[in-house]
């Protein structure tokens, strides 16, 4: 093997190895993560490409007291069962191979937890934890222009993949949040949001505690043979 195609080889076995590494931390450690290394990941994600490079997202960093304000008052929405505002429409429904991709996904969540199969009173603790933030020190809530539509909200899926990578290859834990866009009228109050703006979803990120258990178990991928078609004649 020449030294170009080692070099590939290297420059692939790292995104390999940030995605395989990249899971949904569900426990952090109750340290801050600098400003350097925050503005580093902003800055590497920034790089994201966009429709008509339009790079519709804007983000807000809330930490610190700024982010224990906003915990307090999403968790209060959320466990009085307020909300269910999203900016964008959920899904209608799980149906066939991805309704069993998503109980696969919440029955490894509910078993290691200990949480018995059935327990809607468990399921619904645990789903509160979203507005804890898992305990991450930082959440970034991510937003687009109401104009752009699906497109500006694509980008933006985008745009969160490519941070979670950063924030991994940095050394950081991130759980990207569409329960948190569920309070979008919440959050365009509190952070003070223009009309136009449409919020995405949520991304809690931290230094992740390896010692949790939640943290312990890693869902499942499809193969190509699943979700790919070639077409050549």
């Amino acid at each position: 093997m020449d030294a170009k195609a080692n070099q590939t080889q290297d420059r692939i076995g790292v995104l390999e190895g940030l995605l395989n590494e990249r899971y949904s931390v569900r426990a952090f450690l109750p340290k801050d993560v600098d400003r350097a290394t925050i503005e580093h990941v902003l800055t590497t994600a920034q790089r994201t490409a966009s429709w008509c490079n339009s790079q519709p997202w804007q983000v807000i960093i809330a930490s610190g007291e700024a982010k224990e304000r906003f915990r307090q008052l999403i968790y209060k929405e959320a466990s009085g069962g307020l909300g269910d505002d999203y900016d964008f429409t959920p899904p209608r429904e799980y149906v066939g191979v991805y309704l069993e991709r998503r109980r696969e996904s919440g029955f490894q969540l509910y078993n290691t937890l200990g949480i018995p199969r059935g327990d809607k009173m468990g399921y619904a603790r645990q789903a509160l934890e979203n507005y804890n933030f898992f305990g991450a020190p930082h959440v970034a809530i991510v937003h687009t222009s109401e104009p752009l539509g699906i497109y500006g909200a694509i980008d933006c899926g985008a745009y969160v993949s490519n941070f979670m990578l950063a924030a991994q290859a940095l050394g950081l834990g991130t759980i990207p949040q569409a329960a948190l866009a569920r309070h979008s009228g919440l959050i365009r109050r509190h952070f003070n949001l223009s009309d136009d703006r449409r919020v995405v979803c949520g991304i809690s990120f931290g230094y992740a505690d390896h010692a949790h258990q939640v943290n312990s178990y890693r869902t499942t991928r499809a193969t190509v043979v699943d979700t790919v078609t070639f077409v050549e004649k």
